[in-house]
C-alpha cells in the first residue's frame, strides 16, 4: 500500500456521505506504531460526512490482533470491534478539543484517518492481557462470576441509610 493509502482527499468531495474501506494488517502497525501491538488483521469502514462548517467520520473496525498473554506469555488471538466518531470541525489552526472533536485549518486538503483507527484499536485492547483458557479463572478469583459488579442504581441499604437522619437535623427542620 502507499504512503497516502490511509489519507481522504476532502477538498474534492461534495457535501454528502461518503464510504471507505481499509483491509490490513501487520504492515499497517510497522507504520504506526509497534510499541503496543504488531500484527493483526483489520477491516475499516469509514462513513465521511462532509458539512460546509464540519466532517464527521464514523469508525467501524473489526479484526483480530495477535497478544502475549501476562501471565503465561502465550500468544493468542484477541478479537476486536470497535464503533469510534471524530468530528473535524473548521477553525484558525489544528487544535484537538476532546478526543472525539478536532479542529482543522479550513484550506485543510487532507484527512490522515490512519493514526487515528491505530488509536481505536489500541484502546480496545484490554489493560490486563489474558489468554481465553485463563479468563473465567479470573473472573472466579475476582468473584465476579455471576455477580453484578457496577450498579447504577440506588440500593435498598443506601435507601435505608437516607431514610435514617441524624436526630440533631429534625431540630434545624423545626427552625422552618
Amino acid at each position: 500500500m502507499g504512503v497516502a493509502s490511509y489519507s481522504v482527499d476532502i477538498v474534492g468531495l461534495s457535501y454528502k456521505e461518503h464510504r471507505f474501506e481499509y483491509k490490513f494488517g501487520d504492515e499497517f502497525f510497522r507504520r504506526y506504531g509497534t510499541d503496543l501491538l504488531s500484527e493483526g488483521s483489520f477491516q475499516v469502514d469509514a462513513l465521511l460526512n462532509k458539512h460546509e462548517t464540519f466532517i464527521e467520520v464514523d469508525f467501524i473496525v473489526r479484526g483480530t490482533t495477535r497478544l502475549i498473554c501476562d501471565r503465561s506469555l502465550e500468544p493468542f488471538d484477541f478479537p476486536i470491534q470497535t464503533e469510534n466518531k471524530i468530528v473535524f470541525k473548521y477553525g484558525e489552526e489544528y487544535q484537538e478539543m476532546t478526543d472525539e472533536i478536532i479542529i482543522i485549518p479550513r484550506d485543510t486538503a487532507t484527512l490522515e484517518l490512519g493514526q487515528y483507527i491505530y488509536e481505536f484499536i489500541s484502546l480496545a485492547i484490554p489493560l490486563k492481557r489474558l489468554h481465553p483458557k485463563f479468563v473465567d479463572e479470573a473472573e472466579e478469583a475476582d468473584g465476579t462470576v455471576g455477580k453484578i459488579v457496577y450498579s447504577s442504581g440506588t440500593s435498598e441499604e443506601e435507601k435505608k441509610d437516607d431514610e435514617e437522619i441524624d436526630p440533631r437535623w429534625n431540630i434545624l427542620k423545626k427552625l422552618k
